[in-house]
């Protein structure tokens, strides 16, 4: 069966422009970008205090890791659960639970006295942010058109690096007034959100008239899924070895700056330190995710995530070897452009090379289950960085990234196609 239907090649998409857009398609694509923004933001607020908490708690840095491999195994199960209930029970609605969860569960982090309960707190957030992603990515997959699907998709996707940014500027002014607890009670303000989502933001139709016309049956969702598996394998793939690397060295990009050289870290102030993360994120991932979207609606979704996939793995060598502060924002800034921006491209091709009725499904298995499979990567970079240094640890993700590029190779290419 199908999962797409091809449109000619030949004739010109039209223009992108805002104004021409409908009012269910703004208010998805706001919901669905607020979501995985305050998610950026929830999530790595962990990161942007780790190394105050490795000495509130006596952590080694494999211990830290660890936690942070919790939250990604978390994440897994969390995809799948939040994805079947989605493709039942709808988008919208599973949008609002997830954000409800990782909101609630940072909140509770600051209260954690010891290693093992921030640990559960960082395990119960990760299903949350699990359920996030297949939710908003699909909502409004099912709700924009081909032709801009690349964008939109990738405005979403940029809205990561603003809750990333966000979070290490309120982190630095809480902890310039307070204690690291505070850092964490800050992060409940999303669940303000789901009100919006559940009054506003309507279910996309694509979903609605296929609950109605065909209503689920296992017979018929077993078909389904044994056409898309090979596909299924080929993005998990990708996506395992990506996020390996992401979650390796942005984890770790934090600590490695704020500890100092005697630990393996490059010793930034206070300032230059959160300093350095803005310009990463708003200088870096930001026009990375955005402009992946142009490029993938203009020259092909595959042919655009194997590029990005194979800069990035260039460039992580030469932040790992650079010692001066303005080398090690460049080097860093372009590693996140192209190390962070593919993210766009999987949300892209997971969105198009599923059927409706499990589309939900399939894109938070290969997305999140990724994060699952790959979820050893702050674990295993934690590890190499207390034997040998962080920056061989960053060699790893290096690698990492190389064998993305090649798994894309076998992901079919899907521009041009209208999702079914």
């Amino acid at each position: 069966m199908s999962t797409a239907k091809p449109t000619p090649q030949h004739i010109s998409a039209p223009p992108f422009r805002w104004r021409d857009t409908t009012p269910a398609q703004r208010r998805t694509l706001l919901a669905a970008g607020l979501g995985w923004m305050l998610d950026a933001f929830d999530v790595m607020l962990y990161s942007i205090v780790l190394a105050t908490l490795i000495r509130a708690f006596g952590m080694s840095k494999s211990t830290a890791g660890l936690l942070n491999t919790l939250t990604l195994v978390a994440s897994a199960i969390g995809s799948f659960a939040f994805g079947i209930l989605a493709d039942r029970f709808g988008r919208r609605r599973m949008l609002s639970l997830s954000i409800l969860t990782y909101s609630l569960f940072t909140f509770a982090c600051g209260f954690s006295s010891t290693i093992t309960m921030l640990a559960v707190f960082r395990f119960l957030l990760g299903l949350g942010m699990g359920g996030e992603w297949n939710s908003g990515a699909t909502l409004v997959a099912e709700t924009w058109p081909g032709a801009w699907r690349g964008r939109a998709i990738g405005i979403v996707q940029s809205s990561w690096a603003i809750g990333y940014a966000l979070a290490a500027i309120v982190a630095n002014v809480v902890l310039a007034h307070l204690n690291w607890r505070w850092v964490f009670f800050v992060g409940v303000g999303p669940a303000i959100l789901t009100l919006w989502i559940q009054h506003d933001v309507p279910e996309p139709l694509l979903w609605t008239q296929r609950i109605r016309e065909h209503p689920a049956s296992a017979a018929g969702n077993r078909a389904l899924w044994h056409t898309a598996m090979p596909r299924l394998l080929a993005l998990l793939s990708m996506n395992t070895f990506g996020m390996f690397a992401w979650w390796g060295l942005f984890t770790w990009i934090p600590a490695y700056l704020a500890l100092p050289a005697s630990r393996g870290g490059r010793d930034f102030s206070a300032l230059g330190f959160t300093a350095f993360l803005t310009v990463l994120n708003l200088g870096g991932m930001l026009p990375g995710y955005l402009l992946f979207g142009v490029f993938a609606d203009k020259f092909g979704r595959k042919r655009t995530v194997v590029v990005y996939l194979a800069l990035a793995a260039l460039c992580v060598p030469a932040f790992a070897l650079a010692r001066q502060p303005a080398f090690i924002l460049l080097t860093g800034s372009v590693t996140a452009f192209f190390g962070t921006g593919f993210f766009t491209g999987s949300g892209i091709l997971g969105s198009e090379l599923f059927p409706t009725a499990i589309r939900a499904t399939a894109l938070g298995v290969s997305y999140n289950g990724a994060r699952g499979i790959s979820a050893i990567a702050p674990l295993l970079i934690g590890a190499i960085g207390e034997a040998h240094g962080l920056s061989w640890g960053f060699a790893a993700c290096a690698v990492a990234f190389a064998l993305a590029a090649i798994s894309a190779l076998w992901v079919p290419e899907t521009r041009g196609t209208e999702i079914a």
